[in-house]
């Protein structure tokens, strides 16, 4: 069991919670389940996740609610269901820090492949080892970047998005969700942050080949 990725399924549904656990049971996943907000911020206090499951419309606290909460502190990747399908409501919850959206009603299939998808992505880091973006070599142990022969520090706050960001090359990370783990809440201080950064990773910081902007929804990391 040690070895199985854990999932918590969050939902007011006593239905839907029963079907994805024992779908996700036969997918060879250790499900837990949580009826409402509350009860899942107890299992979070008592359990580590890898992943969870998580309602929007449910009484008392809704999703998103619970979302901006949680994101506060290290938490696991988060799936938002939703039987709201408009964009707005998606944009919200990705601005606030959730992975994925998935709409209602759904297939069980697609939700799978969208766990599988975000937990393969997730990397743990070794901080003993060193990390090459581009030509960049990132060593989080000492806190330098050597860029070709060139060597930069970086300091703590930086230190903390980028380890955020390895653990998940190719995952767009919003303005709010590098303010909640840099404590920095000014939306030019972050991109002033990002921008030092790029002088630090990239050849041509002007043109970044790793460390893009993507527009109107933030910044994301790619490795080769």
């Amino acid at each position: 069991m040690d070895n199985l990725n854990h999932i918590l399924v969050v939902d007011d549904d006593d239905r839907i919670r029963s079907l994805l656990k024992e779908f996700l049971n036969e997918k060879n996943f250790l499900v837990s389940t949580a009826s409402n907000a509350d009860e899942a911020k107890t299992k979070l206090k008592h359990f580590k996740f890898d992943l969870i499951v998580l309602d929007v419309m449910m009484p008392g606290k809704n999703g998103y609610e619970l979302t901006k909460e949680i994101k506060k502190e290290n938490c696991p990747p988060i799936i938002l269901l939703t039987a709201k399908g408009e964009v707005e409501n998606r944009i919200m919850g990705l601005e606030l820090g959730a992975d994925d959206y998935l709409g209602k009603p759904f297939e069980p299939k697609e939700l799978l492949l969208r766990i599988k998808n975000i937990i393969s992505k997730k990397v743990k880091i070794d901080f003993g080892k060193k990390y090459s973006v581009g030509k960049a070599v990132i060593d989080l142990n000492k806190m330098i970047i050597q860029l070709e022969n060139n060597l930069r520090k970086i300091n703590a706050t930086e230190k903390k998005i980028l380890v955020e960001m390895l653990s998940n090359p190719g995952k767009t990370f919003s303005r709010f969700q590098i303010g909640q783990l840099s404590g920095i809440q000014q939306e030019r201080s972050i991109d002033v942050m990002i921008t030092r950064l790029r002088q630090k990773i990239e050849i041509d910081p002007k043109n970044p080949k790793y460390l893009q902007t993507m527009r109107g929804s933030g910044y994301v990391l790619w490795i080769e």
